[in-house]
């Protein structure tokens, strides 16, 4: 605040009628940093006795048109020098301008070639120094990434050099790229460079298209060891290198402001102490560009004080005004003023400021940055008299040092029974901690490759994804990308996306996601469980076909001749009729097709072929009936069976009343988030969109909320993990259905890691000796707590209880009962029908009839009468003579 109030009363006093000079100023839109640098110059130099005041114009500088407009307008209002921006569709319009009209340009942009007289560029040229740089690495094939808005005087110089020293250049154009495909475009372009073998690139371009580049290049995995980037701007610490701090990549480049020089440290003071509502862009540390414009306003400055001193007449007459006039007047005083600054000699923020004849700076000195594991770190500088200057020998900073003398740190993470804390944990130090199948693999790694190691559990606990905003990786990935760890082992997906940034051994473990669901209650059997051997429809076809065949075999009986006969009398007794009788009326028919199917049999048979095909027909098709089901009985008493509602991915993806869910930021969800199958994505587009979130942190909240959701939760995870929580207690989880895809663990290393092949090779001599399958097995099965899965894997068969057979029960109680009520309800017909053809009561005839069914007689003196016909009785007798 107490610099702004400064800033403030200095601008103040500088406005009270000091003298004045107008100064015309062309900012792109955008530049709020090099104009807030702009401002706080005007007052830094304005004194009591002298002053600038500035006309600013807000325009877009590749549009010529309006740099005409501009132009023209600043120079109408009477200004004596004109500060601004150009590209290279609108340099032209401006030099031609200067020149025709005699106005001095002060410009921060890139120098342009060519005798321009009345052009001041701020901006050292950067031929030199690259040139060094590139003399000093000893590059002889490299590419070349050049903005064309830029200009091509550097490419030229470049190609000239390459020429003579038999350099292999590469140039590429990256400045007419579409802003909607650039990322795509920049990511095939360094892929076509990987192919060629192109590991040493020059950017010659500024800041925001190198940050472009650059996320480019670390999404692709080509920000680590072997590859070497120099960043041919003036402004090296001005862009955020953090991201490619640690991949292992050398990144070289150039820098104007030495931050550690008094004046520019003392200047950065006041610039932190400025408010940034105030003064945009004030909140960052002032850019090349911002430090450029800045000095050039000392500049402006220095030469119209020395003009005012010297009483120089600089007044503007007649139509020197007009810049469309025809013909154009020139400024008299033009060259007095482009004189006066080309010889303003001072020490600024981007060093010793001089020019040669034609306006460029001279005399000037360039850092040459390197970024380390630290940061940025100068290693030299350059300067036209001694070219180039190393102070540092640390030729490739991040190559990665022998092993033999290192400690190569292991991330991992800590993952159920890949790597787990000890029970007494507290009385290990370091690698003894921990316990389980990576640690195991780990060791016999380390044994094979002869290297000392320490395991690190990673700090975020992920395993790692990249973030899709910010492009930076997470968990293990990230911490082998930003070169702070040295090899992940860990139950690690290998994957295209990973895979282009890290490089993987050959798979330790396959496996697929698989669907962990709680472990459903084992059905109890029902009353009627002995049912369950065949299905619903089976059991009502039978009734239907009990049925048909019985109305079938009482039809045939009926119109076959050979069903009917006469009744045959007793010995010695004439016949009572000569009427034919038929046993297969349709009580007898229906009890024919009952005793079949019970493999009874009946007392009664049939006599017709047709009724034979029918009896032969029903008994085949009884026999595979009752022997299928007699099959299955056993099995459906004796085995106590689990009902799950979920049996495949399917089944989760058409129904709503079951969640699912999957690691956050792991391959799993991944494997969902790009997958073009069309029943993936639909349960990718349910699962990003659930409320509350499906997605858990880690593998332990995951199998917590399937035990706690009462089936109403499904977790996604790798198979092999969840084989190996079902062999946990409570052991209330199980896997359904086969797994969703294919994949493996892989050993991870940073990319051209030098344990890449020795890692590899230990992998498949594991492999190969049977290691891996043994440590699998000891710690999945040996430890398990569920028994062995080949036991829980079939059903164990159990002695019958009451319950499996109760219905049986229940049947013959209720076929009892039954049997009760119609032999009641016969008897009460019976006696009623007897009633009134012995025209007795209805009491009377139970009465006889309950005498009958208890003692067999009838009468009171005990005997039955028996109606038969003796010889020499007359015909007309009738039965109740008999009675």
């Amino acid at each position: 605040m107490k610099m702004l109030l400064l800033l403030t009363l200095l601008w103040r006093d500088a406005l009270c009628g000091s003298p004045s000079v107008q100064i015309g100023g062309l900012f792109p839109r955008g530049a709020d940093q090099e104009y807030s640098a702009f401002r706080v110059g005007m007052v830094q130099f304005g004194t009591a006795d002298f002053r600038l005041t500035p006309h600013i114009d807000n325009l877009e500088v590749a549009n010529s048109f309006a740099v005409t407009n501009c132009f023209c307008s600043q120079f109408s209002r009477g200004v004596y020098a004109i500060f601004g921006f150009y590209d290279k569709k609108s340099v032209n319009t401006i030099t031609s301008f200067c020149e025709t009209l005699h106005v001095s340009f002060i410009t921060p942009s890139f120098p342009v070639e060519g005798m321009n007289q009345f052009v001041l560029q701020m901006r050292p040229d950067i031929k030199g120094p690259l040139v060094s740089l590139v003399e000093y690495y000893k590059w002889e094939k490299f590419a070349y990434l050049y903005d064309s808005d830029r200009g091509l005087s550097t490419l030229q110089v470049i190609l000239d050099t390459a020429a003579e020293r038999k350099w292999v250049v590469t140039a590429i154009n990256v400045g007419n790229l579409k802003d909607e495909r650039k990322d795509e475009a920049y990511r095939s372009l360094f892929q076509d460079l990987e192919s060629r073998k192109e590991r040493r690139i020059i950017l010659d371009c500024e800041q925001d298209k190198v940050k472009d580049i650059m996320e480019q290049v670390i999404t692709i995995g080509r920000h680590v060891k072997g590859y070497h980037y120099i960043i041919a701007n003036l402004g090296f610490v001005d862009g955020d290198l953090s991201k490619i701090q640690y991949g292992g990549a050398n990144v070289s480049g150039f820098q104007i402001v030495d931050f550690d020089d008094p004046v520019v440290a003392k200047f950065d003071q006041r610039w932190e102490a400025l408010e940034e509502k105030e003064y945009p862009g004030a909140d960052t540390r002032i850019r090349y560009t911002s430090a450029l414009t800045y000095d050039a306003v000392q500049v402006m400055t220095e030469a119209f004080r020395f003009l005012h001193k010297q009483r120089i007449d600089m007044s503007r007459r007649g139509n020197s005004g007009d810049c469309l006039a025809n013909p154009a007047v020139p400024w008299a005083q033009g060259v007095e003023i482009e004189r006066a600054l080309k010889q303003v000699r001072v020490d600024g923020l981007t060093g010793n400021i001089q020019f040669d004849q034609y306006g460029k700076r001279v005399n000037y000195s360039v850092t040459i940055m390197e970024l380390k594991n630290n940061g940025p770190v100068k290693i030299g500088y350059w300067n036209e008299v001694d070219k180039m200057v190393v102070t540092k020998s640390d030729l490739y900073p991040n190559d990665t040092m022998g092993m033999e003398n290192k400690t190569v740190v292991v991330t991992t993470i800590l993952e159920a029974p890949y790597v787990m804390l000890k029970k007494n944990a507290e009385l290990f130090q370091d690698n003894d901690r921990y316990e389980g199948y990576c640690v195991d693999l780990a060791a016999e790694i380390a044994k094979h490759c002869g290297i000392r190691y320490q395991l690190r559990i990673v700090k975020d606990g992920k395993y790692g994804a990249r973030d899709a905003e910010t492009k930076i990786w997470n968990g293990m990935v990230g911490e082998l990308v930003y070169g702070k760890a040295d090899i992940a082992v860990a139950p690690l997906t290998i994957t295209l996306v990973r895979e282009e940034v890290i490089d993987f051994s050959k798979p330790f473990m396959s496996l697929g996601i698989s669907i962990m669901i709680k472990k459903p209650q084992k059905s109890k059997p029902g009353v009627f469980s002995f049912l369950d051997p065949l299905a619903y429809e089976i059991w009502m076809c039978i009734v239907f076909a009990y049925i048909g065949v019985s109305v079938v075999l009482f039809l045939v009986s009926r119109f076959s001749p050979y069903e009917w006969q006469l009744e045959e009398p007793e010995d010695g007794a004439l016949p009572l009729t000569t009427e034919s009788t038929n046993e297969f009326g349709i009580f007898n028919s229906l009890w024919f097709s009952l005793g079949a199917f019970m493999r009874q049999g009946c007392d009664i048979s049939p006599r017709s072929l047709s009724g034979r095909i029918v009896g032969g027909v029903w008994w085949f098709f009884t026999l595979i009936i009752i022997s299928s089901y007699t099959a299955n009985l056993a099995a459906f008493l004796t085995v106590e069976r689990m009902v799950s509602p979920i049996e495949s991915a399917e089944d989760l993806a058409k129904q709503t009343e079951i969640a699912y869910g999957t690691l956050d930021s792991g391959s799993t969800k991944e494997f969902f988030r790009r997958s073009k199958i069309a029943l993936f994505d639909k349960m990718w587009q349910y699962m990003k969109s659930a409320e509350p979130s499906v997605f858990v942190k880690k593998t332990a909240e995951g199998v917590l909320r399937v035990r706690k959701s009462k089936g109403k939760y499904a977790y996604l995870l790798e198979s092999t993990m969840n084989e190996y929580i079902e062999q946990r207690k409570p052991c209330d989880t199980m896997k359904v259905g086969g797994n969703l895809d294919s994949k493996g663990y892989g050993i991870a290393t940073p990319k051209g890691s030098s344990l890449r092949v020795p890692v590899n090779l230990a992998v498949l001599k594991l492999n190969e000796q049977g290691t891996l399958d043994k440590m699998k097995n000891k710690w999945w099965y040996d430890k398990g707590e569920c028994g062995f899965k080949d036991s829980t894997s079939k059903e164990k068969t159990s002695a019958l209880s009451l319950s499996n057979v109760a219905g049986v029960f229940y049947i013959l109680v209720g076929g009892l009962g039954l049997a009760m009520m119609v032999a009641l309800v016969e008897f009460c017909y019976k006696s009623r029908t007897e009633a009134k053809k012995m025209k007795m009561t209805f009491t009377d005839a139970m009465r006889s009839k309950a005498r009958m069914s208890i003692t067999g007689q009838t009468s009171e003196n005990g005997r039955v009468p028996v109606a038969y016909l003796r010889p020499g009785l007359p015909m007309s007798l009738s039965m109740t003579d008999l009675s």
